[in-house]
């Protein structure tokens, strides 16, 4: 991850605070969720081995399948976090994104969500796809789809009603706002002048691509975590009835 994010960094390095600097940004920070969220599939055929192992000691009863589903929702916490210091600290300041530290702090505890989600969601296919090859189709058309109607390449406006449902339980669209919100949110940035007057701000920049303002950051995190929570959620569910079943094939042997 750290050479990732020293190298991304040097591809952006030091973008200007104009329109052109803008795009590049916003551009950047679509890049950094389809990497981030998709490279984390390199984990399912752990976790299908995890799984297997499972099933098996459940089994005999050595533990129940919500220690086990708890253990791993936090052992992957201090490792995860780690990545995301080593991905964050190069790129946020080699790419010369919002100079404030709190700024900084609000991109890192992003990056952090961003990465465990996507391990929530590797967890949770991992519980329900038969083998390695099916689980990585799934996830990569999953996450394909949830990029799609992030809001990066079509608004929210200019979706067809039947499709707007996509766009709200998109994985993208609210690391994406809150990316975005923390970089272009401060009112004091500007972006292009004329004739001495500010005539483009962050604000502005905020409101063309359809997105809220500072005040939603916090939402944005609280829909991360719930997402995080369902997919565990749903993940126990899925290996609890896979469990269950085992046994039961177990007694009737």
């Amino acid at each position: 991850m750290l050479v990732s994010g020293i190298i991304l960094g040097s591809i952006f390095y030091n973008l200007k605070d104009n329109l052109l600097g803008a795009e590049e940004r916003v551009g950047l920070f679509a890049f950094i969720l389809t990497y981030l969220l998709s490279s984390t599939t390199e984990a399912l055929p752990i976790f299908l081995q995890e799984r297997e192992i499972l099933m098996k000691e459940t089994s005999h009863g050595s533990y129940r399948v919500s220690s086990y589903a708890i253990a791993n929702g936090l052992v992957y916490l201090p490792f995860l976090l780690i990545l995301a210091i080593l991905f964050a600290v190069p790129v946020y300041w080699l790419v010369g994104l919002n100079h404030s530290f709190m700024a900084f702090i609000h991109f890192l505890l992003l990056i952090w969500l961003i990465l465990y989600t996507a391990n929530s969601v590797v967890v949770c296919f991992s519980a329900l796809v038969p083998n390695f090859i099916v689980g990585n189709s799934v996830i990569s058309a999953v996450m394909g789809s949830f990029f799609l109607f992030s809001g990066y390449f079509i608004s929210k406006h200019g979706m067809p009603n039947y499709w707007i449902f996509m766009h709200y339980i998109s994985l993208f669209k609210y690391p994406f706002e809150g990316l975005l919100i923390n970089e272009f949110s401060d009112s004091k940035k500007c972006l292009d002048y004329m004739f001495g007057k500010c005539v483009v701000s962050g604000a502005d920049v905020l409101r063309e691509e359809g997105y809220g303002d500072d005040k939603t950051r916090w939402r944005n995190y609280v829909i991360m975590v719930c997402f995080i929570l369902v997919y565990r959620f749903v993940s126990y569910l899925i290996l609890r009835c896979r469990c269950s079943q085992r046994g039961i094939k177990g007694i009737l042997i």
